[in-house]
């Protein structure tokens, strides 16, 4: 139960921190030195590194890289302070605010050393790296650190792609892209292809939203493909058309897809999983039929799990202001009345109330599945059979009149 507790709590956190990085934030004011340098010896990269193997960083990080004479600082857009006031309930609530901090070089490549590095300096005028340089210099000061972090529009991705187009200028063109039709869901699918648990999580949590046709900009909302953007990318100097990027370096080289997990294990996939609630739902509704007798024990259990499981949607649909929650069609099959299908079929005066509910539960669930095709939102496979199990026993319930012939006497 508590390695099952921890999945399911790892798939709803890795759903809504898509690309942060999990760090404490470093007490490090910005030098002064910096200004005391040569104004034309200023450079600027784009830092990517590749996936991790935690939930947290499977998307890769980016940060901005200057240098300017002994001065080399990352500027890092993923950091947040975990010990702020309410930091976990304004997570909920989809209120997180990140930092833009400055870290030096050692600081920066600090639990990267798995994760290949790679550094890809622009092709920038000096007034032009003059201007990265003094942005993110304000940027990164206490009073301006601080933004409202956006799992898909506002990351440690998007912030340096808009310096860098702020930087370039109108003249800035990214290649075409490889495919048109690309999603969200697409795109974090990809990433999570080794972790069942984490996609499951995803397709959970976010709504239709993330399956809308995304533009090229929006899809660099992930490290990775930013830097590919970027490295094809074409820039105007002086009337002369030329790469974005001077030069690419790979201070750490490691494997090009990243220091990710094997796959998950077929035998602990929520296919796996759901397959066999779905199984276990038919032999003891089986059972019930041969007994006349509702498992009561079993409806509770059922119940009351997706019961919770649509209390976390409501609040996510309803209450947080996290992307692409809301709408949701997962809340349909997941919903917290199922608590009500937990409780009240114990209680002889309800059970006539539990039976219309599992009349109508069962309904609405199986013409959700027959509709799916048809409606927006790409599901995971394993709601199927999930959903499957929810309409049996409802529809066992139903025909067997909610009634038991066998076992405790119900509570009046």
């Amino acid at each position: 139960m508590q390695r099952l507790r921890k999945y399911y709590l790892t798939t709803v956190l890795c759903a809504l921190c898509a690309t942060g990085t999990l760090e404490a934030v470093p007490e490090l004011p910005l030098p002064d030195q910096m200004q005391e340098q040569e104004e034309d010896s200023v450079r600027v990269s784009l830092v990517t590194f590749y996936p991790g193997s935690e939930p947290h960083n499977i998307w890769g990080h980016s940060e901005i890289r200057v240098q300017q004479g002994p001065v080399d600082l990352y500027f890092n857009y993923g950091v947040f302070d975990f010990q702020a006031p309410a930091f976990m309930w304004r997570f909920m609530l989809g209120q997180t605010d990140y930092m833009c901090v400055p870290v030096p070089r050692a600081y920066a490549m600090m639990g990267m050393e798995e994760r290949r590095m790679v550094e890809q300096e622009l092709n920038l005028p000096q007034d032009r790296a003059l201007a990265v340089r003094d942005f993110l210099w304000n940027n990164a000061q206490p009073e301006n650190r601080e933004y409202r972090y956006k799992f898909l529009s506002d990351n440690c991705s998007t912030r340096p792609r808009d310096i860098i187009k702020m930087a370039a200028g109108e003249s800035l063109q990214y290649p075409a892209m490889g495919d048109t039709t690309v999603t969200y869901r697409d795109i974090l699918a990809h990433y999570c292809r080794n972790y069942a648990w984490e996609k499951f999580g995803i397709d959970l949590v976010l709504g239709w939203d993330i399956d809308t046709v995304l533009d090229q900009r929006a899809t660099m909302f992930i490290p990775m493909l930013l830097m590919d953007a970027v490295a094809g990318a074409t820039v105007t100097i002086d009337g002369q058309t030329m790469p974005l990027v001077r030069a690419t370096t790979v201070p750490i080289d490691k494997s090009t897809n990243g220091n990710v997990r094997p796959p998950t294990p077929w035998y602990i996939s929520p296919m796996t999983v759901a397959v066999l609630v779905l199984a276990l739902t038919l032999l003891i509704s089986c059972r019930d039929w041969r007994r006349h007798d509702i498992s009561r024990w079993f409806d509770t259990l059922l119940f009351t799990t997706g019961g919770l499981a649509g209390c976390i949607l409501l609040f996510l649909i309803f209450f947080s202001t996290h992307e692409a929650t809301s709408p949701n069609i997962n809340i349909v099959w997941l919903h917290p009345l199922l608590l009500l299908l937990a409780v009240l079929p114990w209680f002889k005066r309800t059970r006539k109330a539990a039976g219309w509910l599992h009349a109508l539960n069962a309904l609405v669930v199986a013409l959700l599945m027959l509709a799916w095709p048809w409606q927006p939102q790409v599901g995971n496979i394993a709601f199927f059979p999930l959903m499957a199990a929810l309409v049996t026993r409802s529809l066992t319930n139903v025909l067997l009149g909610c009634q038991t012939t066998r076992g405790p006497t119900a509570a009046k």
